[in-house]
């Protein structure tokens, strides 16, 4: 296997964004004469050289199916342990609490289905409208499957925030489950998790969180959320594209997972299906490892905890004086709570006049790369009255920098009206 990432950073301290933006060679590429501001984060982030190295080692020279008798079979078991390890420090669970799969969305909808064997007609399931429909319509599906309800909990246009009262109404006697965005990708959005958790097993139900957007911004602490269940996918935290599922021990045992009959009936084995991708699973375990590199401390969850506390404050930083840029703006609208609230550093905006894609097109030609659309979060977006057009939105991440959030404001200051046509 490849030679594992040093354990911390080798200046005792928190590594600064000039040191972080080395580790990455997407940040060298250039557009239009112009080097690239990687605004599009919450999509899927640039990815380190060490993640790369993991990947490329694995498949070169240790590439084999599992649980065989022969060297890189064995190296293939124990470089999968190796990672459950890795993200179990990164959510603090356990390595058999576990479990991977192609994408955050498959793996949600497996879980439905392993859950809607035990609900039924008078069952209700509750989400929210400010969710991707990711952790929306798989358990929809359950409506038409196994015949329960599902209650869906108001944003509130002004604010992009949930209704708290609406939150514990829709909670009752008869519901089994509350799916719920840790943050929402669209808007940036950061919710009262351990409220919903709370509220969940007050009623006998369970908690199921999409930690998707904010895994990169937010460390995952299972234990402290009390959740049954949560999702994040190793895409947004500068991995492959790997979904990651944390399954409370106690809860997975009493699954009854759809799978091939030969396949292992334990967990975290039994909520997988098939060959999995052991590339993208190790290179998932490097991410982790990059992340914790990037600060000192005595485990790997406590370098973690201290380079997540520095690049949140790095990134609260870099939102307010992106946000404050946008508004300043004649034409430009934004949505969501303000820096003061809860958020992540993602900003989605409108400029009057114009369709998201068009703006997201006249950026790009100043090598300032943002998304644009509804991001899958098509109800929110909706509720904002922008299903047709669409929203820009704006995200940073560890390497971004206060000038290119400026060449950002600035980009967005200087485009024509006469050429934002898509």
């Amino acid at each position: 296997m490849p030679a594992p990432i040093e354990s911390q950073s080798p200046t005792g301290q928190v590594a600064s964004v000039e040191e972080i933006r080395r580790h990455f060679p997407a940040l060298d590429r250039e557009h239009q004469g112009l080097p690239i501001a990687y605004f599009d984060g919450p999509g899927g982030t640039q990815v380190p050289r060490q993640v790369v190295d993991a990947v490329s080692d694995y498949l070169l020279h240790h590439n084999a199916n599992t649980h065989w008798h022969y060297p890189t079979s064995r190296e293939t078991d124990a470089a999968l342990a190796s990672a459950r390890q890795a993200l179990a420090d990164f959510a603090n669970a356990a390595p058999d609490e576990i479990a991977f799969g192609a994408n955050m969305t498959t793996l949600t909808f497996h879980l439905a289905r392993s859950l809607g064997r035990g609900f039924g007609p008078g069952d209700e399931i509750v989400v929210t409208e400010l969710d991707h429909h990711a952790n929306v319509d798989p358990w929809r599906a359950l409506a038409q499957d196994r015949g329960v309800t599902v209650r869906a909990v108001a944003m509130r246009p002004e604010t992009g925030q949930l209704d708290p009262q609406d939150l514990e109404r829709a909670i009752g006697a008869r519901t089994r489950l509350v799916a719920i965005g840790a943050a929402a990708n669209a808007l940036g959005t950061v919710n009262d998790v351990r409220r919903a958790v709370e509220l969940a097993h007050a009623r006998g139900a369970l908690a199921f969180v999409d930690a998707v957007h904010a895994a990169p911004h937010a460390l995952p602490d299972v234990r402290a959320l009390g959740s049954d269940f949560l999702a994040c996918s190793a895409y947004k935290f500068y991995g492959p594209h790997v979904g990651v599922l944390f399954g409370r021990r106690d809860v997975v045992k009493t699954l009854d997972a759809p799978k091939v009959a030969p396949a292992p009936n334990t967990a975290p084995e039994k909520l997988e299906t098939g060959t999995l991708n052991h590339e993208g699973i190790v290179g998932a375990a490097a991410a982790v490892d990059f992340l914790a590199f990037l600060a000192p401390g005595a485990t790997r969850r406590a370098r973690l905890e201290a380079s997540f506390a520095a690049l949140h404050a790095r990134g609260q930083a870099l939102v307010e004086r992106l946000w404050a840029g946008l508004s300043a703006l004649p034409g430009v609208t934004l949505y969501g709570p303000p820096p003061s609230a809860p958020r992540t550093p993602t900003v989605a905006f409108t400029v009057a006049g114009h369709t998201s894609d068009a703006v997201s097109v006249a950026l790009a030609q100043r090598a300032v790369f943002v998304s644009s659309g509804d991001f899958y979060a098509a109800t929110a977006v909706k509720r904002l009255g922008h299903a047709e057009d669409g929203l820009v939105r704006a995200g940073c991440a560890c390497y971004t920098t206060a000038e290119e959030v400026d060449r950002l404001i600035a980009a967005v200051a200087e485009l024509d009206p006469d050429t934002l046509s898509v």
